[in-house]
């Protein structure tokens, strides 16, 4: 069985969703974030020596990183269903959003979120991120112009994969200012274990 080490919060919930939607059988193993620190315990150093989450444990291995578990998942279990065919156009599309949502699309957000916590004026950085964020989610709005899903016409491990951002964009207070991204939004909605992953993820906060 599959155990999905989920930390409340984070980006784990994302792989909730998927094994929801793949319907194989899993476990979560919950931890919680210092109330003080917002950091994720330390027993997670136990399965992976970041300490970080999402880690899934599956076959005898240990696999960290949100895009790594979701392309290992899809692969082993539903390569057909939520990804488009290797080679093709589309699955180039496919593999440069799964990056896009852990790399251009998650920093200046992170970044926004540091700077918030902290409370101090900065010379440079807050002004950057602000740029970045306005950026990639600009580009992002863009990109689903007149689509449903980000690649294919179907639901794909990108979706699973920049739902979190959407997440925090709306959390935010900015996705009302992106009419692509709230259609959107309210696209990967109308799936129902969409919903179910809040509710587990609920249950472990």
């Amino acid at each position: 069985m599959i155990k999905l080490h989920h930390l409340n919060k984070s980006r784990s919930k994302r792989i909730i969703w998927l094994l929801e939607e793949l319907g194989i059988e899993y476990q979560v193993v919950p931890y919680q974030r210092d109330s003080v620190t917002f950091l994720a315990p330390p027993e997670l150093k136990n399965i992976h020596p970041l300490g970080k989450s999402p880690v899934i444990e599956d076959a005898g291995m240990v696999i960290a990183e949100s895009g790594a578990i979701t392309e290992y998942l899809i692969d082993k279990y539903a390569a057909e269903q939520f990804s488009p065919v290797k080679g093709s156009k589309d699955f180039v599309e496919y593999s440069q959003w799964i990056h896009f949502a852990e790399s251009s699309a998650i920093l200046p957000l992170l970044l926004k979120m540091f700077i918030s916590k902290d409370g101090c004026k900065t010379n440079y950085v807050e002004g950057y991120a602000d740029a970045e964020i306005a950026k990639v989610i600009s580009y992002l709005d863009q990109s689903l112009q007149g689509k449903r899903y980000l690649v294919a016409d179907k639901l794909t491990g990108a979706d699973f994969m920049i739902s979190f951002i959407i997440e925090i964009v709306k959390n935010n207070g900015q996705l009302d200012n992106f009419p692509n991204l709230v259609a959107y939004a309210k696209q990967l909605e109308t799936h129902d274990s969409f919903h179910k992953a809040d509710e587990i993820e609920a249950s472990y906060s």
